[in-house]
């Protein structure tokens, strides 16, 4: 049962990145970045190979991302707008009292939009046999490692050297 939430967890974690909401006219914001264009994956040969869907699936999830895409641009959207005017409060140095309320409404509108994303990835996982959401595990496994080989290192601060004193 774990083993199964896990991966589902894992196939929804490579959804999720893959057919985030970005469209090429995002607005952007100092705060709000949206995601990178999604790759559909379901249209691309190589997954549909692996992954052994039919014409029928990957119409049925297409149907799915083009239905959800609309209101995932308008919640995107309004976050930014929302971060744009918190960011302009911030700016303002506001009152504590004003900048909490936006900040309520920024999550909120957040929330909004991981909510609409979350279902519309349980609605395409739902499209997919058991062992197809075990093998969009593993590429989305072999997605993490090689995004992680390709990621460069943080530089690490050179040790100190601990310092002689001279005898006395």
């Amino acid at each position: 049962m774990m083993k199964t939430l896990r991966r589902q967890f894992l196939a929804g974690a490579l959804l999720a990145m893959s057919a985030a909401p970005a469209l090429a006219q995002w607005p952007s914001s100092p705060i709000v970045q949206p995601p990178p264009p999604p790759f559909a994956w379901w249209k691309s040969d190589d997954s549909r190979k692996e992954l052994g869907l039919t014409a029928e699936q990957t119409g049925r999830i297409d149907k799915i991302w083009e239905t959800t895409r609309p209101e995932l641009r308008t919640e995107w959207e309004e976050l930014s707008k929302l971060e744009e005017k918190l960011s302009s409060l911030l700016k303002r140095d506001a009152d504590e009292a004003v900048l909490a309320r936006q900040i309520d409404r920024v999550e909120t509108a957040r929330a909004n939009a991981n909510k609409t994303r979350s279902l519309m990835l349980v609605q395409m996982m739902k499209v997919l046999t058991p062992d197809q959401r075990t093998r969009l595990s593993a590429m989305h496994d072999r997605y993490m490692q090689e995004l992680q080989k390709n990621q460069p290192q943080p530089m690490r601060p050179a040790a100190p050297t601990p310092s002689k004193k001279p005898r006395e």
